[in-house]
């Protein structure tokens, strides 16, 4: 689908926009587990597993998020700050997809680590004095891995530019923490993040839709492509670029344009 100009497809887009950044949107999206606290920390970890389990069915993923939180006492921040060995065996059966209970501990060590040394989870992400998302990015998964007892399979779980990755998931947990706006569907508790800094999440819906308007020319959907679709979405609002994936998502996964 061609629209001519680009104020008509701004206009359009922006009327997708408005359609599905909407709080009828939360209860059917990963989105609705953070969304179920009110702590910011417990908001921020309950959010990155979500986003960390998001692929697969969504039925799915906030089924598995939701019994998470619930092995953790529905307070993580409470349970990776301050677990006792007898609370760690409660999570040795966890599976979701490939994430298993090597993965998940490691994740508690992690987030025990960094909160007992930071306030929120948006330090680990701006430690490095770089400001561009793909160094930040790099920077938090080498942070992330800098344990001494990380596991290699655990790797796999949070992904890199540095190895090409279009780092959707992470992405997508960020465009959470960092835009805010009057609909109420993301955060935006983190105030350090602009929105503008972002990237859009990108996966084979999202990449179909923005082929189709002809929003974006490389075939592989890696990081160079989630790039180039945030750059072209620039041209459309240079503030807050990633709202655009509401209409992105809609058109593709609800209108399976």
């Amino acid at each position: 689908m061609k629209i001519d100009s680009t104020k008509s497809l701004k206009e359009f887009f922006d009327s997708k926009v408005q359609q599905y950044n909407q709080t009828s949107f939360i209860k059917d999206d990963p989105i609705c587990v953070p969304h179920s606290f009110t702590k910011k920390q417990d908001i921020e970890i309950a959010g990155f597993f979500a986003a960390v389990f998001a692929w697969g069915n969504r039925t799915t993923i906030i089924q598995k998020s939701f019994e998470l939180m619930q092995l953790m006492d529905h307070a993580p921040h409470e349970f990776c700050i301050h677990h006792q060995e007898k609370d760690l065996k409660k999570l040795i059966h966890f599976k979701h997809r490939t994430f298993n209970a090597t993965d998940l501990l490691y994740f508690v060590s992690f987030l025990k680590h960094h909160y007992r040394q930071y306030d929120s989870l948006e330090s680990a992400f701006i430690l490095t004095k770089e400001k561009e998302m793909e160094a930040r990015l790099t920077f938090f998964h080498q942070y992330f891995f800098s344990l001494e007892d990380a596991p290699v399979r655990t790797k796999k779980h949070i992904a890199t530019p540095y190895k090409g990755s279009s780092c959707k998931r992470l992405n997508m947990f960020l465009r959470w923490m960092v835009r805010k706006d009057k609909s109420g569907v993301d955060f935006g508790i983190w105030q350090k993040i602009k929105p503008s800094e972002l990237i859009c999440p990108i996966d084979l819906h999202v990449a179909r839709v923005a082929k189709r308007f002809q929003l974006l020319d490389r075939k592989q959907m890696d990081w160079q492509a989630a790039v180039e679709l945030t750059d072209y979405l620039k041209t459309l609002d240079p503030k807050d670029p990633v709202k655009y994936d509401f209409a992105l998502f809609g058109l593709g996964v609800m209108e399976k344009y």
